[in-house]
């Protein structure tokens, strides 16, 4: 089974927590709140989705590229995804 299908609920509550922070931007916005409310509501966002990242982000390298049942070339291209997932994310 894999780690987000294990983990959908705990994962799920996280973007659904996301959604009412991005619900209450738009509605700050809306109603003209002064520009540091909005910062502040954008960073937890930010901050939010970050996190989100992190742990689904862990759950894949522990699963894909840590297990011995893998071959070396099933890892290397996971490895690449995840590259290459990670250089799209930073940008």
């Amino acid at each position: 089974m894999g780690h987000t299908i294990r983990d959908q609920k705990k994962l799920v509550a996280r973007v659904r927590r996301i959604r009412g922070q991005s619900e209450a931007l738009e509605k700050a916005l809306l109603a003209g709140v002064g520009c540091g409310p909005v910062l502040q509501q954008i960073a937890a966002i930010r901050g939010a989705v970050n996190g989100l990242m992190a742990e689904v982000l862990d759950g894949h390298l522990r699963e894909h590229l840590s297990d011995e049942n893998h071959t070396p070339q099933e890892r290397a291209e996971e490895l690449d995804q995840v590259l290459g997932v990670l250089r799209s994310y930073l940008r």
